[in-house]
């Protein structure tokens, strides 16, 4: 299930107010903190406890699957 493109236009990191990059709609990514925020049944868990920390060749990939799914 694809997250609204409103919805995600709307959506903010909840530790940095900051923009998340939507990523193969399975999870939301701050790019910023290396913080992935997972979505469970097509709604995004934005829990500061919830999200994980992201190493750097994660960091990369991630970075380039939110831009394929940026071309889509």
């Amino acid at each position: 299930m694809a997250l609204d493109p409103t919805l995600l236009s709307i959506l903010a990191c909840p530790q940095d107010k900051g923009p998340l990059l939507l990523v193969d709609d399975e999870l939301l990514y701050n790019p910023r903190l290396h913080r992935a925020y997972p979505i469970e049944d097509g709604i995004p868990v934005l829990l500061v406890d919830e999200a994980r920390t992201v190493g750097e060749e994660e960091h990369e990939a991630l970075l380039a699957r939110a831009k394929g799914s940026a071309a889509d």
